[in-house]
């Protein structure tokens, strides 16, 4: 008898029973064929393809397909109508094609990516895990789409706030490097880089079948076809664990410390203002008037500088968290309820938030922006931007139409904060920071 055979009682071949008996009896009645085979393989042998499928690869729909379904299409609607929307703008109104806004068109090209072709993709996958329809081809641009888009999204975030810092604490180095050309060079870059780093955990990924339940033949079940991990499976925690760190804990540190650099400039502007304003001849006086205004627009400044960076973090932390326990549990923490329980949970939120941050841009955009509202509204309607026609409020009172703080520097040599092109570019610094 080969090494992993078992031994059985000898069965009473006239014993008629259930299905599932009469299958195990059959079979242990041949001798020549159960010889060299293991429990394990008995039961599986008698199962029948649905249950034999589901044994090993789970449920073919899933059991949260619904809810997360209605909210995925809830996400769809908001993201791609509002995406749509911030790529027209900016694309149709010369007003609005900033190096700033290069950086957001960028973004918005990626949320599309994820809505338009990520998310039908996996709520398929959701309403049928198997089989994958698409081939192997189809599986490595899933997996490269998901991969690429996830890196683009971070490292244009970084370079905006590397941009965005350079605007504010160094205005006179602004006019060199936050140009128009130097902003594409840089996204086809970010672009580039995406694509190449995204291609290792790719190429771990394929197509596997399940094969046929030893004793019905050689072959595969085509119907089990399921796109996954098919190289060993350390490569691709060793993957998993750097990119989170490359793309992830470093982009959010450096961005963290860039938002405060620049917070930390924005006050020390705000006291100068003060001090100018104390300094000048009456209260109706036009320096105390730029002074009240400085700093109405430094509060919404800064508040939002804290709300994008805490929404970052918020979007993205769960999908990294998502790949981290993936990549530490083993087959061993696989078959414990308790932690798989908490991982599928972990899984479904990290789907919600890696979808949901790219549909909160252009809410934030709407919300932070007077600029973005207004055009939002006359592109919905239709209309072409004119800015001249508008009535003049302290929100439109702009000398520029670069969204940087350094175009035109004041009497003391710091650069003028009070444009809505600053205000609305800073706003869409959100990202989802996040992909199945």
């Amino acid at each position: 008898m080969s090494k992993g055979s078992i031994m059985f009682p000898e069965p009473n071949c006239s014993f008629i029973g259930s299905s599932e008996s009469r299958c195990t009896r059959d079979l242990l009645c041949n001798a020549s064929a159960v010889l060299n085979f293991s429990e394990v393989d008995i039961e599986d042998f008698c199962l029948k393809t649905d249950e034999y499928l589901e044994k090993y690869l789970g449920p073919r729909r899933s059991p949260v397909f619904m809810p997360v379904c209605i909210t995925y299409l809830l996400i769809f609607l908001v993201g791609a109508l509002g995406n749509i929307l911030t790529c027209i703008v900016i694309a149709r109104n010369k007003v609005m094609r900033t190096p700033t806004n290069f950086y957001l068109f960028s973004l918005a090209v990626s949320d599309l990516l994820v809505l338009l072709l990520g998310m039908p993709l996996e709520l398929y996958e959701m309403w049928s895990n198997y089989p994958f329809l698409l081939g192997k081809g189809g599986c490595y641009f899933k997996t490269l789409l998901f991969e690429t888009v996830c890196f683009a999204s971070i490292l244009n975030v970084t370079a905006l706030s590397v941009e965005r810092y350079i605007a504010v604490v160094h205005p006179l180095r602004a006019k060199y490097v936050v140009t128009r050309k130097h902003a594409r060079c840089v996204i086809f870059s970010v672009w580039s880089i995406s694509v190449l780093c995204a291609i290792p955990n790719t190429s771990l990924h394929g197509i596997f079948t399940l094969p046929l339940p030893k004793g019905r033949g050689p072959g595969d079940i085509l119907s089990s076809a399921t796109c996954m991990l098919v190289k060993p499976r350390w490569m691709y925690n060793l993957i998993i664990q750097i990119t989170t760190v490359l793309f992830f804990l470093m982009p959010m540190l450096t961005i963290s410390v860039l938002y405060l650099l620049i917070g930390l400039q924005l006050k020390r502007e705000k006291m100068l203002l003060v001090l100018e304003a104390k300094s000048s001849l009456g209260p109706d006086s036009l320096a105390n008037a730029r002074s009240q205004q400085q700093k109405t627009r430094r509060q919404q400044v800064t508040k939002m500088l804290f709300v994008l960076v805490v929404m970052f973090g918020i979007c993205w932390a769960p999908f990294h968290t998502d790949r981290l326990m993936w990549s530490f549990m083993d087959q061993r923490h696989n078959e414990h309820a308790p932690i798989l329980q908490v991982y599928e949970y972990v899984h479904v939120i990290s789907g919600v938030f890696f979808y949901l941050s790219s549909a909160i841009n252009p809410v934030l955009y709407n919300l932070m922006s007077t600029r973005f509202r207004e055009m939002f509204k006359e592109a919905m309607c239709h209309h072409k931007w004119h800015p001249v026609p508008r009535k003049r409020s302290l929100s439109m009172t702009r000398v520029t139409v670069r969204s940087t703080l350094s175009d035109i520097p004041l009497g003391n040599g710091t650069g003028v904060a009070e444009t809505e092109d600053y205000e609305g570019d800073e706003s869409q610094n959100i990202r989802k920071f996040s992909y199945k």
